[in-house]
């Protein structure tokens, strides 16, 4: 191939000639694409001339034959570099494009500014960004089209991902405009391969790119055509239908340029979508429920359940909550107030929702003294004394010995059935301790409110501190994991050279025991693998689809590197100033009161500070048979589907049906669609309570705010952790978020759960979607002391990292700050 070639001459293989642009017209003309005529000057020519800034006599004479051969016409010329239209890049608008070029002389100028701009400030940053090393730049030299109308045509929706949505962009003119976004375009949305416009919108089109004596100039619009559709359906549907043809060819969705002259299609331009997200569905509006005699709550085991549900795991969940919480009616007020149908765990819209009925609740209210009694008793017969000695050595045995079993069965060829059953007793022991952590938290709850009030009304003196610093300072399992981590980052810090290793060494390698390193690499892991073994198990999440920290313990490396570099405080001094603040206040506020009332908060205080840590100590066990569950469906996916996690998007009966040796029609497509179905769900927030009604809403709405949709500049919610912080927001989604986090950012979540009390030592406040004064982030926040504002409804939805808020956690609210310009 010499420095000039027609483009028929190449093809997909030929980026190192012809450059990526090249490459792909080529690769179009063969295939029988209507495609404008035109040349590639090669690489070559680029690799002989451009070190001396001008066109050499071989080159000039190539070119100028080729431009001949082409009949001289007005032409585009436009830059091709051997790292542009690529799958892992598209280098789009990197490099220079001159249209309506006329002359030897104006070609020859427009080839060379083309080589220069490999070279710019711009495409020299961009190619270091994404590590591009090397580059050389063709020119591909086209008759010019004079178009009516020009545009870019996605052929997979990249605001959804949906591979069947085309989208079209479309502007009257040329298409400079368009690509450069200089002008507002029509948006049209074609479904296939049915044809169908889904969705249209037609802009006011107030100037547009057309030719001039050389090159191009911007004019305004006519009135009649500026907000008149550039296409109609079955124009835009036919472009769409060539998209189609054009992914067909390149094998992936691609991003078009097209231009239209005399009511014919040409392709100037095709790269692949280099970022597409996976499909989704259109996000859920109707939530309306299935029993109206019925109100639906997401409150409790909910806060541990922010996304949509995977289906295995919401079919398996429902029955087992369903019987957990009968087993818990029956021991509270008896056989027969609470039936089977009172009471259940179903999703709407793919969330989960406590569903009661109106019946069973109205008897369970007529049955409850005997409930009460229990629950707010201490000692023996009280909740507190069955959950130490019972709920939660039971549970343990249960994963124990599921363990154990699993351990002598490793390798073995246990049926498939028999793996999700043992996946089922499993979840059945972990609802079933969870049932029995959820009679502990009444306990904590009204003692805490029992003493704010009082202290408040009697003993509270002007400038007093809040009741809650009465409850700090204890130690629980997210502290106790916190100080370990903390331990482990001082010893590091105390062997010579291992800080710089721990820092500096890829997570994969530091914990590979297979690597071989230093003695005190070898003890290092030694101490890190039995702070997993301890509080590994801490989940996130406890749908199925998420790790836990012993599986991917990403984060807890950060947390020990943020310790080693000296950031944060000492876990034990903060715990010592707490306690010290505690007793402290405890002494003042009780030497203000007579003996009468001081008898009275003091029977109060030690009973609230008896509970005060009990909701985090039982909550953090209730993942104990997680890391087992997750193991054992992995073998259950492999074995069924050939694919680790496949089989959580199936119903309960479908994997049996597997497991019997049956067969799932259209499985793999059925799959697919239930992803869609989950990625359009989770863009939305949820209704607290169900039905919406103004009456459930003013009833609940102090301790579980129903709030899904906030307008305006400030978000309400529920005051979890006093204190007010001005500061940047991080949105986390989860742990493959946390590496992100920046010390003095604000902490907003769904929800968080003391698997992410590591994220604490560095926020500047906390906000969440999910959750009450009682939940996780308003504990651990409070510890922390820093603000905390709870159960917004929206807060990750219309927050953005990176926004300026303030967090008022006394008034529980969040104020943000208004859109910069």
């Amino acid at each position: 191939m010499g420095v000039v070639g027609s483009l028929e001459e190449f093809g997909r293989g030929d980026v190192a000639l012809a450059g990526g642009k090249g490459a792909n017209l080529g690769a179009l003309v063969r295939a029988g694409f209507p495609v404008p005529p035109g040349f590639v000057v090669t690489t070559e020519a680029y690799r002989a001339d451009h070190a001396g800034g001008t066109l050499g006599e071989p080159v000039r004479a190539a070119v100028l034959a080729a431009y001949a051969d082409l009949g001289r016409p007005p032409v585009a010329v436009r830059s091709s570099a051997t790292a542009e239209d690529l799958e892992g890049a598209s280098f789009a608008g990197q490099q220079d494009t001159y249209l309506n070029v006329r002359g030897d002389d104006a070609l020859l100028d427009a080839v060379r500014r083309c080589w220069a701009s490999l070279f710019t400030e711009r495409a020299v940053a961009y190619r270091a960004e994404r590590g591009v090393a090397d580059a050389a730049m063709a020119v591909v030299v086209q008759e010019m089209v004079e178009a009516d109308a020009a545009g870019v045509m996605f052929t997979a929706n990249p605001a959804n991902g949906r591979r069947h949505e085309t989208v079209v962009s479309a502007a009257w003119g040329l298409g400079e405009a368009v690509v450069g976004g200089l002008v507002d375009t029509d948006e049209v949305v074609v479904r296939l391969p049915e044809g169908t416009v889904v969705s249209r919108r037609t802009a006011d089109k107030r100037v547009m790119t057309a030719y001039a004596a050389e090159g191009t100039v911007e004019r305004e619009v006519p009135d009649d055509r500026r907000r008149a559709p550039v296409l109609d359906d079955p124009s835009v549907v036919e472009l769409a239908r060539l998209g189609a043809r054009v992914q067909e060819c390149f094998g992936a969705p691609q991003d078009v340029e097209w231009v239209r002259r005399d009511q014919t299609f040409l392709l100037v331009q095709a790269r692949p979508i280099t970022v597409l997200p996976p499909p989704e569905a259109d996000p859920p509006t109707d939530w309306s429920v299935p029993d109206p005699h019925a109100f639906y709550a997401r409150a409790s085991i909910v806060e541990q359940l922010p996304d949509p549900l995977t289906p295995l795991f919401a079919d398996l969940v429902r029955t087992s909550v369903s019987r957990s919480l009968q087993a818990l009616f029956r021991e509270l007020v008896g056989d027969g107030v609470v039936g089977e149908d009172d009471v259940d765990l179903p999703t709407v819209n793919g969330y989960a929702y406590y569903r009661y009925s109106v019946a069973g609740m109205a008897r369970l209210m007529l049955h409850s003294g005997g409930a009460f009694r229990m629950l707010l008793t201490r000692g023996q017969g009280g909740t507190e004394h069955r959950w130490r000695t019972y709920a939660h050595p039971r549970y343990v045995a249960a994963v124990q010995a599921a363990s154990a079993e699993a351990t002598a069965e490793e390798g073995g060829d246990l049926p498939a059935a028999a793996l999700l059953d043992r996946v089922r007793t499993l979840l059945d022991a972990g609802t079933e301790y969870y049932t029995a952590v959820q009679t502990i938290i009444p306990l904590a709850a009204f003692s805490e409110t029992f003493l704010t009030w009082f202290y408040d009304r009697f003993v509270k003196v002007p400038g007093g501190p809040p009741a809650a610093t009465f409850l700090l300072g204890f130690d629980s399992v997210p502290i106790r994991a916190e100080k370990s981590l903390w331990d482990l980052a001082t010893w590091t810090r105390g062997q010579p050279g291992l800080a710089e290793t721990v820092l500096t060494t890829p997570v994969e390698t530091l914990l590979d025991a297979g690597d071989e390193g230093p003695t005190d690499l070898a003890e290092w892991r030694r101490r890190f693998a039995a702070h997993l073994a301890a509080y590994g198990h801490l989940v996130y999440d406890l749908d199925f689809a998420n790790p836990v920290p012993a599986e991917e313990p990403g984060p807890l490396v950060d947390a020990v590197r943020f310790f080693v570099r000296g950031e944060g405080s000492d876990p034990y001094l903060r715990q010592q100033g707490l306690a010290d603040r505690r007793e402290h206040a405890g002494i003042a506020a009780l030497s203000g009161v007579g003996p009468l009332r001081g008898w009275a908060f003091r029977r109060l205080l030690a009973w609230a500070q008896a509970n005060a840590p009990l909701r985090e100590d039982a909550l953090a066990d209730v993942g104990l048979a997680w890391p087992l569950m997750r193991r054992l469906l992995h073998e259950l996916s492999r074995r069924l589907l050939e694919a680790e996690d496949l089989v959580l998007w199936l119903r309960e009966a479908e994997v049996r049906t597997l497991a019997a040796g049956g067969d799932v029609p259209d499985l793999a497509a059925e799959v697919e669609r239930r992803q869609e179905v989950w990625r359009g769900q989770r863009r939305v927030t949820p209704p607290q309570l169900l039905p919406q009604r103004p009456r459930l809403d003013r009833l609940m709405g102090r301790f579980l705010p129903a709030v899904s949709e906030q307008t305006g500049d400030v978000l309400d919610g529920l005051a979890g952790s006093a204190g007010r912080v001005t500061a940047r927001a991080r949105v986390v989604s989860g742990p493959a978020d946390f590496s992100s986090f920046e010390p003095g950012e604000v902490l907003v979540a769904a929800i968080t759960t003391p698997a992410w009390t590591s994220l604490f030592p560095r926020a500047a406040a906390v906000v969440t979607d999910i959750g009450g004064p009682l939940s996780h982030s308003s504990i651990v926040a409070r510890e922390y002391g820093i603000p905390a504002v709870l159960g917004t409804g929206s807060a990750t939805r219309r927050i953005r990292t990176g926004d300026l808020v303030t967090v008022d956690g006394d008034a529980g609210r969040v104020e943000l700050a208004p859109a910069q310009d």
